[in-house]
């Protein structure tokens, strides 16, 4: 479950920083989280803040992983750092949840390596071809994590 992926050297520019981006942000959250998304394909990232302990929320497109689990992709638009809900994830795994259309779900946060990050990226970016574009733009390797439902008592 390590997640050890390094910043990079080189990429496109972080998103999220200009006000708009804040603000279509909070507005896709507020969406997501009450109705869903049309396509069903985006989820709320729910993280505790690495440095703050604050509860940070992100919308971020999934991936099906198999039965309930969900792949995410931390590309950050190919940035050469990570996105911060990575950091927040690394710092505090045992406290994240994923939440849609109304639903609450606790999960478990694992880092794919070897052979089976490259399945999983395989198949998100047969779906989603824009991922292999930010794999192009940065030198970092792009952190696929998957995302499992938290059993009771877990």
């Amino acid at each position: 479950m390590a997640f050890d992926t390094p910043n990079g050297t080189r990429g496109a520019r972080q998103p999220g920083h200009s006000r708009i981006e804040q603000w279509g942000n909070r507005m896709m959250v507020d969406r997501i989280r009450r109705r869903g998304d049309r396509s069903g394909t985006k989820l709320v990232l729910v993280t505790v803040g690495s440095k703050t302990g604050e509860e940070r929320m992100n919308p971020v497109r999934w991936f099906p992983a198999g039965g309930d689990a969900r792949f995410i992709v931390a590309s950050a638009s190919g940035a050469a750092k990570n996105p911060a809900w990575y950091g927040n994830i690394r710092a505090h795994p045992d406290r994240v949840r994923i939440e849609y259309a109304g639903q609450r779900i606790d999960v478990v946060p694992e880092q794919l390596h070897g052979a089976e990050r490259a399945a999983a990226w395989a198949q998100i970016t047969a779906a989603a071809d824009g991922f292999a574009k930010y794999e192009r733009i940065t030198d970092r390797e792009i952190p696929v994590i998957r995302l499992t439902p938290r059993q009771n008592g877990a």
